[in-house]
């Protein structure tokens, strides 16, 4: 009798081992998978989790679909596997360092409270398995918040700014939000480092364009100095050299913020006597301009409008040399020249110019 029933309940083992076996067809999930990214300065933030609905359930206070406290375990912040966030830089989270990697996302709801829990143990199905003390690298407490309405939970990316965002886990009426930031100037001038040893060396734009962000940020300025004049000069040989206004102007700018005084005056020199069409004339006037360099303003425009004497921009930056020069009058008579060739839609702010120059209250 035992050996009937043995064998019995051995083929009806094999029979539904057989039926539940594994296979790779593609069937619509209750909860499908998701995965969302967001991009923080140079740093990558992606998350993946499996996307459950409401279906007019109380999500937030059924044990059964959110455990409470931790009890029996904590919420996997999702459906099926685990929820994992991967940062590909250092991070702060809720002010709080964590490196960079990929993390098992967990929650213990308490109350208006939640614990976050991310475990470098990143997976697990569910949370079923968590040790909060081996596998935890870092846990966080916040509150939750009213929302809209949303069905299907999902993860929100809000209150950007260059160095911060809100993560936002949004399902039925709750938020739960927990701040994200980046050490912006280290991770760009690193990811700079790294990317400037690959392709981008060949290219003198790669190397200007990271010169002009620290300068920007005012950061990392002599490196950037290193920066900017191998766009200048070029790699081993001279090659991919590229001397041009564009990256001259980041040199002078970043000179004149390190003090470098002596080699500011002979690299504005040296742009000066660069070659330049109209167009590119009139942008490195402007830049003379705009940067307080009024006197080498004056006589670029002065050398290039002979150059080019049918282009009425340069003229105009001529005479706005010439106001913040001091010379009024020489300003007015420029500028009303220049009403003679330039196109009809410029005439009002021409006029304009004429009385803020006269009346000394023109600015760039």
């Amino acid at each position: 009798m035992f050996k009937k029933y043995f064998t019995t309940s051995a083929l009806f083992l094999v029979s539904v081992f057989a039926f539940a076996q594994f296979h790779t067809l593609n069937i619509p999930q209750s909860s499908p998978k998701v995965q969302e990214t967001q991009k923080l300065g140079v740093t990558n933030i992606t998350i993946n989790y499996s996307s459950p609905s409401v279906k007019g359930r109380d999500v937030w206070n059924n044990p059964n679909i959110i455990p409470q406290e931790g009890n029996p375990i904590p919420w996997r912040a999702g459906a099926n596997m685990n929820t994992t966030i991967t940062f590909s830089t250092d991070v702060l989270i809720e002010g709080q360092h964590l490196k960079a990697g990929t993390y098992g996302f967990h929650v213990i709801p308490k109350g208006n409270t939640y614990t976050l829990l991310f475990a470098h143990n990143n997976d697990q199905w569910g949370s079923y398995y968590l040790d909060i003390k081996k596998d935890v690298t870092l846990n966080v407490e916040v509150e939750s918040v009213e929302s809209p309405f949303s069905e299907q939970l999902d993860y929100e990316f809000l209150d950007r700014t260059e160095n911060s965002l809100i993560i936002g886990l949004e399902w039925e009426k709750r938020r739960i939000p927990f701040k994200v930031e980046v050490d912006l100037n280290a991770t760009t001038v690193s990811s700079f480092r790294s990317e400037l040893r690959g392709i981008n060396t060949y290219h003198w734009q790669a190397w200007n364009d990271a010169a002009n962000w620290c300068l920007n940020h005012n950061t990392n300025l002599e490196e950037a100095l290193e920066w900017v004049n191998r766009s200048i000069n070029g790699g081993y040989g001279g090659f991919a050299a590229n001397k041009n206004h564009r990256n001259l102007s980041t040199k002078i700018k970043l000179l004149e913020k390190l003090n470098k005084t002596t080699e500011l005056q002979s690299t504005i020199k040296e742009a000066k006597a660069l070659y330049a069409n109209a167009y590119d004339a009139n942008d490195f006037g402007i830049f003379l301009l705009r940067n307080g360099f009024y006197q080498d303003a004056y006589d670029y425009n002065n050398s290039n409008f002979k150059a080019y004497p049918e282009a009425w921009s340069i003229q105009l930056n001529r005479g706005l040399s010439q106001y913040f020069l001091g010379n009024i009058k020489a300003s007015v008579k420029d500028i009303k020249k220049v009403k003679e060739s330039a196109p009809e839609r410029f005439q009002n702010r021409l006029d304009e110019i004429i009385t803020e120059v006269e009346t000394g209250t023109y600015k760039l």
